[in-house]
């Protein structure tokens, strides 16, 4: 961060110019990303006292917490423009007339100096607040000159235990505001803040119940300025103990987001009516500048954790002996699987993943992407580590969850559905036809990978995204309607993923966001679907996956599940081999019940019209689908448009018939 004078600030925000610096010695400091309509100012935020006025100063530093709003800078660092006053509001007021602003003796009936201020202390501290104001109208006048008009959004927080009556958790102040010109605004913002929901708090926005908001701020605004609308809100200080001045990181950082979606959309809404522009989004106040915070934070995660790829290591190395040996003796013997060692240290792997720095991250939605990120892979590693123990199906469910009762009653609906005759005996393509077929399409798409046979892969065909190389099972076969659907599906989708990853700004999209399974073979079915090459064969074997974990959870008994899958499920005894020791390597592998919900999932959001295309971009999750449309709406990430459409079908009735018949 900089350090600039008064005059340096000035002088950049007339020329338009982007920073970040500490000014007039660090007494406030102004953040500049981007020239957006919205300025947010956290003026009472600091806590700071010049030295030569401790030795007068009589309050104790949790007398002088107790009125400060500590914190508040935190709710508004989302936005391009903030302002933060980083000195206590004991030396100066910002909220007050520069006259006024500093305090005789008293404050809040509490005797705050030894002896009164003396002149040259003042003027020193009056100066200071004279530098804020002047910054501030620069700004605002570059603003207004931008879009016509600006929104300020003054934040604070306020003590409410020592009020006897029920209070709300925001309260906007508006005894300054034109009502009869901005009231639908006023409005707007108090139904943003009350979507806002806090862990194990109830919430409610009001106007004046509290404050009525009558500080200089919105005074000295008013009284230079007419095209800006300054909205003082008062935040109930339930993220933190307003005694101790405990920090409660949980509230204060789903507050964070809160604020910035209702502040955003308020902002958005304030721009269609009274700006130059009559399409404006929330995507449109934030900047489009990825911080250098981020990009620093994403390098060190993306090094740390580039190596962890769950299939490297939970795929037998000894496979093809296994099932020879399984099968010489008649399906008697359970397989005695192997596994490529770990070449990680898990102590050193979590303590280096969480002494990432997260909280660097100004923007709420990235930084809980980056959090989510963070608790994910501490997850996958405890499964890594355990492969081959009895914990790993501990750590497996953790990872990828079960099967739920939804799950199963959809897998047997489609189970119980009678085959059709014309994919009961389909021509056969060997594991080296299907290479060539693969590719050719890959030519025809304009994919740079490799693809190659394997004989250390259980399923048909894998998508290996660290070497970008499409793997094909030596021993497989397909028929023609496989061979295009999986060209859809490990091409289409996880192929593509892949290069789209890492043509992105920011590699956490190569490494996986939570819940990439689910949503990625989700993804990746769906795409099978839409081209027209999703089977009633293909269905069933993925209800079977499903119905596989369920036996794998309730039998923990590798011969049993394959005996039961033969017998109860009329399964070849090739195919039945391969689903068991899916869900078994590991010592039970979950991850196969995802399968069909992703794709149920994806089917429902595209029949609802919600952005499933935004998924495209890496390796991505529905739990973080928001703040990836939002970043790629706001020029962050790179658009990806697919290789082909994908758009619910309908031209197969029995097809149709049957996902409309599965349970959302």
């Amino acid at each position: 961060m900089q350090t600039l004078s008064k005059q340096e600030c000035i002088a950049l925000i007339k020329k338009q110019k982007c920073f970040h610096a500490d000014v007039d010695n660090g007494a406030f400091t102004i953040k500049i990303e981007e020239y957006s309509p919205i300025i947010c100012t956290a003026i009472h935020n600091g806590h700071q006292l010049r030295k030569e006025l401790t030795k007068s100063f009589l309050l104790s530093q949790t007398e002088r917490l107790y009125e400060e709003d500590p914190y508040t800078v935190d709710l508004v660092s989302s936005f391009p423009i903030v302002l933060t006053g980083n000195d206590s509001r004991f030396e100066y007021d910002l909220n007050r007339p520069k006259t006024l602003s500093t305090y005789f003796k008293t404050a809040w009936n509490k005797q705050v100096w030894e002896k009164p201020l003396t002149t040259s202390q003042r003027a020193k501290s009056h100066e200071k607040h004279q530098a804020f104001y002047d910054i501030l109208e620069a700004l605002v006048e570059v603003i207004e000159s931008l879009y016509r008009n600006a929104i300020v959004f003054d934040v604070h927080s306020y003590n409410y235990q020592r009020i006897e009556a029920d209070t709300p958790t925001f309260n906007i102040g508006t005894a300054q505001i034109d009502i009869e010109r901005w009231g639908n605004v006023i409005e707007r913002f108090e139904k943003e803040l009350n979507k806002i929901e806090l862990p194990n708090l109830e919430t409610r926005a009001a106007c004046n119940e509290v404050f009525q908001g009558r500080g200089y701020l919105i005074t000295h605004i008013n009284s230079h300025f007419d095209n800006t609308l300054v909205i003082p809100v008062e935040a109930k200080k339930v993220f933190m103990d307003e005694v101790s001045g405990e920090l409660y990181p949980l509230v204060l950082e789903e507050l964070k987001a809160g604020f910035k979606e209702s502040i955003g959309e308020t902002t958005a809404f304030f721009m269609r009516r009274y700006g130059k522009k009559k399409s404006f989004s929330k995507a449109d106040v934030l900047s489009s500048t990825i911080t250098p915070e981020v990009i620093k934070l994403d390098k060190k995660l993306y090094a740390l954790c580039k190596d962890i790829e769950t299939l490297n290591f939970i795929n037998p190395v000894n496979i093809a002996a296994e099932k020879k040996k399984f099968f010489g003796r008649k399906a008697t013997v359970t397989p005695e699987f192997q596994y490529k060692q770990l070449n990680i240290s898990p102590y050193l792997f979590r303590e280096q993943l969480y002494k990432l720095p997260i909280e660097d991250i100004d923007d709420a939605g990235i930084q809980q992407l980056y959090r989510h990120v963070v608790d994910n892979l501490a997850t996958k590693i405890d499964m890594l580590t355990t492969i081959g123990t009895d914990e790993f199906l501990y750590n497996s469910l953790k990872y990828y969850g079960q099967p739920s009762h939804r799950d199963i009653a959809n897998a047997k609906f489609l189970l119980h559905a009678p085959d059709i005759q014309s994919e009961l005996n389909p021509t056969r393509i060997d594991a080296d036809g299907a290479v060539a077929y693969f590719k050719q399409q890959a030519a025809d798409w304009a994919m740079e990978c490799k693809i190659e046979t394997s004989t250390k892969i259980v399923a048909k065909a894998m998508v290996n995204n660290s070497k970008k190389q499409l793997l094909i099972n030596k021993s497989a076969t397909f028929s023609d309607v496989e061979l295009r659907a999986f060209a859809h599906h490990e091409l289409g989708i996880h192929m593509f993923t892949t290069l789209s990853a890492r043509a992105q700004p920011l590699k956490v999209f190569s490494l996986g966001l939570v819940g990439n399974t689910h949503t990625q073979e989700g993804l990746a079915i769906f795409s099978e679907y839409c081209s027209g090459n999703l089977t009633l064969n293909r269905l069933k074997s993925l209800a079977l996956r499903v119905i596989a974990v369920h036996l794998m959870l309730e039998q923990n008994n590798f011969l049993k599940t394959y005996q039961t899958l033969v017998n109860d499920y009329d399964l070849g005894q090739e195919q039945a081999f391969t689903i068991t020791t899916r869900v078994y390597r590991g010592g039970g592998f979950t991850k196969d019940h995802l399968y069909l919900r992703g794709f149920i999932d994806i089917v429902t959001m595209a029949e609802n019209g919600e952005p499933i295309e935004d998924l495209l971009v890496g390796k991505t999750g529905l739990l973080d689908l928001p703040v990836i449309s939002e970043m790629i709406a706001r020029g962050m990430l790179q658009k990806s448009a697919p290789l082909f459409e994908l758009k619910v079908g309908k031209e197969n009735t029995i097809i149709d018939y049957l996902i409309r018949g599965v349970h959302v």
